[in-house]
């Protein structure tokens, strides 16, 4: 029989990789070609912080990442054209992932065009229509 401690050791790993599987970041050829992207020290310098203050984010999930030639990169979408963080986004990202859906599901659904919406949802994220799109999100994660 194994003991609570041998027992508590083997989940507290099997907790870790689940969580390092499930929140690895997708590359960036998910996203539609015409996409800017920054690294996360040109993020930082846009939202006048440091690089640390923006792998916190991501660390915290409040943002999420893709990949592109092996460096993290966020999408200029996130910020407004004011250089602060849209403050929709961190939102519609919790809900989706309290809702089960993994980094790929949230960009995917973010920067596919909507027929309903006009373009994106996270173009409306930029104007009017942003609770909407936070409305549809919480929708989709029940």
């Amino acid at each position: 029989m194994k003991s609570k401690r041998r027992v508590k050791a083997t989940c507290s790993r099997s907790l870790a990789t689940l969580r390092t599987v499930s929140n690895q970041s997708p590359d960036a050829s998910i996203l539609p070609p015409d996409t800017l992207l920054f690294t996360l020290a040109e993020f930082a310098d846009q939202l006048g912080v440091k690089t640390t203050h923006v792998r916190d984010l991501i660390g915290e999930r409040k943002l999420i990442c893709v990949y592109k030639n092996g460096v993290r990169h966020l999408p200029a979408a996130f910020l407004t054209d004011k250089g602060t963080l849209n403050k929709f986004v961190p939102g519609v990202i919790a809900l989706l992932i309290d809702g089960g859906y993994s980094d790929a599901e949230i960009f995917h659904y973010l920067f596919t065009d909507d027929p309903s919406l006009p373009g994106q949802p996270i173009a409306a994220l930029h104007g009017h229509l942003a609770r909407e799109v936070m409305r549809r999100a919480q929708a989709m994660a029940l």
